[in-house]
């Protein structure tokens, strides 16, 4: 059986206490086949060609590269965040398209690839994760790697109109067609993807969704992302998850609660959903009083300017709401700007009548599947869902709605506290059946199955000799550490290379959320 390589932007924290689905899925894969693991280890360093760190987990190899400053800010900080994470959201009005940007991000994917390469077996499958690395298997071909390289795409692929807006957009794309795989979120982004081929690369397509441009053919395909449906509907009855079931019943009684989980990030629409709940309070006078909205808003990237502009308007939106609306005992919105544990926020979903997911883009949205899973079969909740999220295209029996449209976007959450209990118990067995079916085991599986039948894309060329980099101590135990993120990002890894035996950490230690 090959050995499984997963490379992405970030590793995963082995101490994290509250492992997400993909995590899960992604250890077992590697442990199953034996594995590596490489990526960022999350440290910003002066040193040229630092070293990688290197630390055995079991039958995982984890392997952590550090960046220089300028790389950093022009990769991370610059194309990643500023460019690509903007265009794909369908915001070009928030990019900044700086051409120093862009050559940091080839110069990332070029480190990768030459500190990846002598860690590579001849029989490896290299599976790389997100957008932070879509040239990451032009490079490794241009090294002489002849294995087998899929790519998976966290967020939506934007349409061909968004995309030509990246001045390189060509040399992206041509990049990205040197994936002997590539896997999307749904039907529409695999629609974008082919719309570029087609038309801006002079591409062509044939059967099974294999295209052919730049004189390169890629096989693309639609691989929905799960969660671990039953791993998450167990965290309901841990004491934590208990504990914010009980404060629910006692703080607010017979209220009913419209829950809403995210980042604080532009692309969720949480301005749009405070104006659809304002219009909600207006219109439908009888839930002032008996419905709360209760809004996480988890920090994120907040060293970007975009990120503080929405959180601003967004606080001010809801001070506005609790000030027209609010009374003693009574607030129309909690907003709460903390990052809650797992189980936390299984007891929040499990206690809430509405689940609101309501992006304006979004790949997949991972909490709409996990609303789903809290529930209480007996009695659920409702979800209301953004047709823009790519969870839509799956979760047909939940609410669909055009986040821009207040108006109709308020009347579904009516619906919603108002649906009768037979139809709340049909809606949530046909979401829960699917969630089931489609998980995120499905979802490693299936890709790795299609990978397992692609030909490399290149013939094979004779590899250029990169020096090994040799094992180093990792970082001083005061490394700032990240907890997982929804983006597509993975959290940092802090890893250590002992001179005795490795302490071998248990399965769920290597496990991440997304």
């Amino acid at each position: 059986m090959s050995r499984l390589v997963v490379v992405s932007n970030r590793v995963a924290d082995p101490q994290d206490a509250a492992p997400g689905g993909l995590a899960i899925a992604l250890e077992e894969a590697l442990q199953r086949q034996g594995g590596l693991w490489f990526g960022w280890g999350g440290q910003v360093t002066e040193q040229p060609d630092a070293p990688v760190s290197i630390q055995q987990w079991g039958a995982v190899t984890v392997a952590t590269t550090q960046l220089q400053p300028c790389d950093h800010d022009s990769y991370y900080s610059g194309f990643c965040n500023k460019v690509l994470w903007p265009v794909f959201h369908n915001r070009l009005d928030l990019a900044e398209f700086d051409p120093a940007f862009y050559e940091g991000y080839q110069r990332v994917n070029r480190q990768f690839a030459q500190q990846l390469l002598p860690l590579l077996q001849d029989d490896d499958v290299i599976w790389v994760h997100d957008y932070h690395l879509m040239h990451l298997a032009a490079e490794l071909r241009a090294l002489g790697c002849r294995q087998r390289i899929g790519f998976f795409l966290h967020i939506p692929f934007p349409p061909l109109v968004a995309l030509s807006a990246v001045p390189q957009h060509q040399a992206l794309m041509q990049a990205l067609l040197a994936f002997d795989l590539v896997g999307l979120q749904s039907r529409q982004d695999l629609a974008h993807f082919e719309s570029y081929v087609l038309a801006q690369a002079d591409g062509r397509s044939s059967h099974r969704h294999h295209y052919r441009a730049h004189g390169q053919q890629t096989r693309c395909e639609v691989f929905p992302i799960g969660i671990d449906a039953q791993a998450f509907a167990a965290l309901t009855d841990t004491p934590p998850a208990q504990q914010v079931q009980a404060m629910v019943a006692q703080e607010h009684g017979q209220r009913r609660l419209v829950v809403g989980i995210d980042r604080l990030d532009y692309s969720k629409g949480l301005p749009e959903r405070i104006h659809a709940f304002r219009d909600l309070l207006e219109r439908h006078p009888e839930h002032r009083r008996s419905a709360t909205l209760v809004q996480i808003g988890s920090p994120t990237r907040e060293h970007l300017q975009a990120y503080a502009d929405i959180r601003h308007q967004f606080e001010s939106l809801c001070g506005a709401i609790n000030g027209d609306f609010g009374e003693l005992d009574w607030m129309p919105v909690r907003y709460i700007h903390q990052v809650l544990t797992r189980a936390q926020l299984a007891g929040l979903c499990r206690s809430a009548a509405v689940g609101l997911v309501t992006p304006l883009r979004d790949g997949m949205n991972l909490v709409a599947k996990e609303f789903i899973a809290a529930q209480d079969p007996a009695d659920p909740g409702v979800l209301v869902l953004s047709r823009f999220a790519g969870a839509a295209e799956q979760l047909q029996e939940a609410l669909l709605v055009n986040p821009y449209d207040a108006h109709s976007t308020a009347d579904s959450i009516d619906q919603a506290l108002q649906m009768p209990l037979a139809e709340r118990i049909d809606r949530y067995q046909k979401l829960l059946a699917r969630i089931q079916a489609e998980d995120v085991h499905w979802w490693c599986q299936r890709f790795l199955h299609v990978l397992d039948q692609c030909q490399p894309a290149l013939p094979r060329k004779t590899r250029i000799s990169v020096p090994a980099h040799r094992l180093v101590a990792a970082a001083d135990n005061d490394m700032p550490m990240t907890r997982p993120t929804r983006d597509g990002s993975f959290p940092y890894l802090r890893v250590v290379a002992g001179s005795g035996p490795t302490q071998q950490p248990s399965a769920a230690a290597m496990r991440i959320g997304r």
